[in-house]
């Protein structure tokens, strides 16, 4: 199993909150989760079987924690004029453990592009306009807030979430942009053949780490990103958002656009250089490797620098008492000859 978080796990949770139990089928045997509430009794197998990637065996059988479908479910927007005034906002908002079910907060040049591409052109232009003699100009940053629930609950979130954004000269500009978003969260995934059929490759990386380092880390990555591709003679458009926040810290998103060559093996080193160069930023800046994508191939190399020798030789001894013969994903999370 991947670890991995939806859009509004604020409200809904991660994928550890809702697995409760279910059955593996490994090498060396079944094993059975069962389902508790709650449970002091040692180590928690459900968690080790969370995150292991098929590592240990197949999942068969899940038991899943579902939550009713909310009464009413509102996304309001928000713009901040910077990115400093955004943050500690919407620091303050999570912290006050507030019943929302999603913070998501762009950066100034993610925000331009979504304004850029939302089209409406008299409108997103009127809308400019009105932010600006707000304050909200050039670094203006916009934070998506939603509430899932009973009306009452939500209202309450909602206005009080809005109250601590106001203290940080945040400008409410209703639920419009977020209907909108609701409507379109889905498409943008599938934007990404049809801009590679146009010479335009789109790729990702997330990361999360505690709030003192999360400006840093959004830097680090897209400095990263510009610094590989220019050395490979391409620009990078790059861009960032917090796509999940937790009182300690949030994750950090962050979407490179830039021009494909044509030629295979030029593409593949250009991205080969991009991949190395914004996992080490990651890695030194003291983030995780993966926040909700997971590990697989592709960040195994950066492993270690995360859970250390005695976690690494742990993970293995694991993997290995289920699997002695090395069957299950071989070379997911840990390289192939560490097997």
């Amino acid at each position: 199993m991947t670890l991995s978080s939806g859009q509004q796990s604020l409200r809904y949770g991660r994928i550890e909150q809702l697995f409760a139990g279910g059955r593996i089928e490994t090498p060396a045997g079944r094993l059975d989760i069962e389902t508790f509430p709650a449970s002091a009794a040692g180590t928690d197998l459900r968690e080790m079987i969370l995150g292991s990637e098929g590592r240990i065996g197949i999942l068969t059988e899940a038991v899943v924690r579902v939550t009713p479908l909310p009464e009413r479910e509102v996304f309001h927007a928000v713009f901040f004029p910077d990115w400093d005034r955004a943050q500690e906002a919407i620091r303050q908002i999570v912290q006050a453990r507030l019943p929302l079910s999603m913070l998501r907060l762009s950066n100034a040049t993610e925000t331009l592009t979504t304004l850029t591409l939302a089209g409406h052109k008299t409108l997103i232009g009127a809308l400019e306009s009105y932010l600006g003699w707000r304050g909200c100009k050039d670094e203006k940053c916009l934070l998506m807030i939603g509430a899932s629930g009973q009306k009452s609950t939500v209202a309450d979130a909602i206005r009080s979430a809005l109250r601590i954004a106001r203290r940080h000269k945040g400008v409410a500009v209703g639920q419009a942009m977020g209907k909108k978003w609701k409507q379109n969260r889905f498409r943008s995934v599938y934007l990404r053949n049809s801009l590679w059929q146009q010479g335009y490759a789109i790729d990702t990386i997330e990361t999360a780490c505690d709030w003192p380092r999360v400006k840093a880390m959004m830097l680090a990555v897209e400095q990263a990103a510009t610094e590989a591709l220019t050395k490979n003679g391409e620009r990078v458009h790059t861009y960032t958002h917090l796509s999940h926040v937790y009182s300690q810290g949030a994750s950090v998103y962050t979407t490179f656009a830039y021009r494909l060559s044509g030629n295979y093996e030029q593409d593949l080193a250009r991205w080969q250089d991009l991949k190395a160069a914004v996992c080490q930023a990651i890695v030194h800046i003291g983030g995780t490797i993966s926040h909700q994508h997971g590990v697989g191939t592709d960040h195994a190399p950066y492993l270690a620098a995360e859970k250390g020798p005695l976690g690494i030789s742990a993970m293995r001894h694991l993997y290995q008492h289920f699997d002695p013969d090395g069957m299950m994903n071989p070379g997911k999370l840990l390289p192939a000859e560490e097997v």
